[in-house]
């Protein structure tokens, strides 16, 4: 096989890649929205922020807007929007090439609704910086999607870019699992389940994983180590987005396990595939003839 050929084998891997990883993340989220919740009310019940707003535009009182049932329904209704959205980007994604020309605005709408996703979390967990910065390969993904499939961004430049978003995303969660943050109780529990260990051990176990975290985020940009340090990052993302349903599967109600569970495990995939996607970019750097590579 020609250089040529590995290259251009190479590139439609990465957009498959990344185009999975897409619809994958566009499909959690829109079964989270659609049939369970988002955080919507830790902004819109927040009497600090909202109660001005709420005032001026109806008049009425805080208690009245908080008891309101018709409010509450509302709140529902937007949700069931945003998972409405998310849905028919899904479907989107499996159509989409570089022939659709005006549907980039569409991918940054999503962009920016994940991004808003992620500061309601953030908000929920008393700003924690690295509670957003978790998210920041998830938010970044439909842009760098779609700009792929359209050939705005060449291989370098995108490769550089995904390497920055597992970073932020493996170091945020690594603050987390060293207990910069507290240890999240669920974080526990999954370890517990799927290993069928103590808590001490655990939480120990944790701190070495978000040790590695760290250690990652920094080697993906080392050049004599950056392979394996993606290809850590594969299996470890892999790993913990299907502990989201492996931990919290019961064969007693199989199905109501994975409705309950497996939407969690859809949208955090992109952490164990955009790592895949730079891992291909990787070997097409590697496989360039010598005096054609960029310095």
């Amino acid at each position: 096989m020609s250089f040529m050929e590995i290259r251009q084998t190479n590139q439609q891997i990465v957009l498959n890649l990344l185009k999975l990883a897409t619809f994958l993340l566009f499909a959690g989220r829109a079964w989270q929205h659609l049939f369970w919740d988002a955080p919507f009310r830790a902004l819109l019940w927040d009497q600090q922020w909202m109660e001005g707003i709420i005032h001026f535009f109806s008049g009425g009182t805080w208690q009245e807007y908080v008891t309101s049932e018709k409010a509450d329904h509302a709140i529902g209704m937007v949700t069931v929007g945003f998972g409405i959205f998310y849905s028919l980007m899904a479907i989107l994604t499996l159509f989409v090439s570089e022939k659709f020309k005006r549907v980039q605005w569409l991918y940054i709408v999503a962009s920016v609704a994940l991004f808003f996703l992620a500061f309601l979390y953030t908000k929920e967990k008393f700003y924690h910086v690295g509670q957003f910065l978790e998210y920041s390969i998830q938010f970044s993904l439909p842009v760098l999607f779609i700009m792929a499939v359209r050939r705005e961004l060449d291989f370098d430049r995108l490769k550089l870019l995904l390497k920055i978003t597992i970073a932020l995303t493996f170091s945020a969660h690594g603050l987390y699992a060293i207990g910069v943050y507290p240890q999240p109780g669920a974080f526990v529990d999954m370890v517990i389940n799927v290993f069928h260990i103590n808590e001490a051990a655990a939480k120990v176990f944790l701190k070495v994983a978000g040790v590695l975290d760290f250690v990652i985020a920094v080697a993906i940009f080392i050049p004599r180590v950056s392979r394996i340090a993606l290809l850590y990052a594969i299996i470890w993302g892999g790993l913990t987005a299907l502990a989201r349903t492996w931990a919290n599967f019961y064969w007693s109600f199989p199905l109501d396990s994975l409705h309950q569970h497996l939407y969690e495990t859809l949208y955090r995939l992109p952490h164990m595939l955009v790592p895949m996607a730079a891992y291909f970019l990787s070997l097409r750097s590697e496989k360039q003839p010598k005096g054609t590579r960029k310095n």
